[in-house]
């Protein structure tokens, strides 16, 4: 069975996560740029990628892409309170984009379920 990536709703969210932390990074000090902005950026842009990229493959391997994207949701969440450690952003934002996460991560385990 293929998908369409661009009507996942998990894909739609990750895009959505991967914009967030795009824009919440260009605020961060210039001293991470190849530090903790480098590794967001790069955590966020492979959920929605890993989704796409497994998309067009058989469950099997497309349940292997799925995890790799929830992999990246998890170290994107710990990065993320990272830097409400170092108070590169407020709990508020935080919070928000955190909210996101675990929404993508429940929406996702759901989604591999479905593909059993």
């Amino acid at each position: 069975m293929k998908h369409n990536f661009k009507n996942l709703k998990i894909w739609i969210l990750a895009m959505e996560i991967a914009s967030d932390i795009h824009n919440l990074c260009l605020d961060f000090p210039k001293n991470e740029v190849y530090g903790l902005i480098s590794q967001m950026n790069r955590a966020a842009i492979s959920m929605p990628s890993n989704i796409a990229e497994g998309s067009n493959r058989e469950n099997t391997h497309f349940k292997h892409f799925l995890n790799i994207s929830l992999g990246s949701s998890f170290e994107l969440q710990t990065q993320l309170l990272i830097a409400l450690q170092n108070k590169y952003l407020t709990d508020e934002k935080a919070i928000e984009i955190e909210n996101k996460l675990i929404e993508f991560q429940k929406m996702i385990h759901g989604f591999i379920s479905k593909l059993n």
